[in-house]
């Protein structure tokens, strides 16, 4: 039964750097079955008491297999300043076919070796921050997710030319091509937008869209 829980919940975080004990920390907060692995005893017992976390180091296919990696539906490797070590580890949770495993990168080269070697989700901390701030300090955009292939999903304060007007009358999608998903009034919770929907000028929007489109419409004085 617990092989089973482990394959339909657990998530593997190997790695206990910066980027990997965010991600074991918050899994474990948000009470996910959550198991964290890492090489360096200080880290290791840094980290003793807070997650879940035992001493090995998975460049070895013997270890891989002693810590039960293979019973996890998720494996995420948080190493990154070694590129042997992390495409090693990458490699290894290939092998024993674990469904879903996201990597970090630290270039583009390593994100493409990643990629070619298995990995299902490689991420580029550094650059994704970069990219997403650049967006938030050159316009209007109060946040910034970058989905997928350019769909996009922002928080920003609502056009002139759409205050006082419902959605449908403002003919956003047909003007511009994106989505408005939320609308946030001052002091209340955000709801889902209909045709109906009124936008105010203090509202805050969630808009979705690709981000070329976004971006235009959030230049929009």
């Amino acid at each position: 039964m617990a092989e089973d829980k482990n394959k339909n919940a657990g998530v593997l975080v190997i790695g206990l750097g910066r980027f990997g004990g965010a991600i074991a920390n918050t899994l474990d907060r948000l009470g996910h079955d959550v198991l964290a692995v890492e090489k360096s005893a200080d880290l290791v017992q840094y980290w003793s008491g807070r997650v879940p976390v035992i001493e090995a180091d998975l460049t070895n296919p013997d270890a891989v297999e002693q810590v039960g990696a293979k019973d996890f539906r998720v494996a995420v490797v948080g190493v990154g300043t070694s590129l042997e070590a992390s495409v090693l580890i990458t490699g290894n949770l290939v092998d024993i076919g674990v469904p879903q495993i996201w990597a970090k990168a630290v270039s583009v080269e390593h994100a493409r070796i990643l990629q070619r070697i298995g990995a299902h989700h490689v991420v580029l901390p550094e650059a994704d921050a970069g990219n997403r701030v650049a967006h938030l300090v050159s316009g209007k955009l109060l946040d910034y997710i970058e989905v997928e292939d350019g769909f996009t999903i922002v928080k920003m304060r609502p056009p002139h030319e759409t205050q006082g007007f419902t959605i449908g009358q403002s003919q956003i999608r047909k003007k511009y091509g994106v989505t408005v998903i939320g609308v946030k009034p001052p002091g209340e919770e955000f709801v889902y937008a209909t045709e109906e929907t009124r936008i105010s000028a203090n509202d805050l929007l969630i808009v979705s869209g690709h981000a070329d489109l976004l971006e235009r419409f959030a230049a929009r004085p």
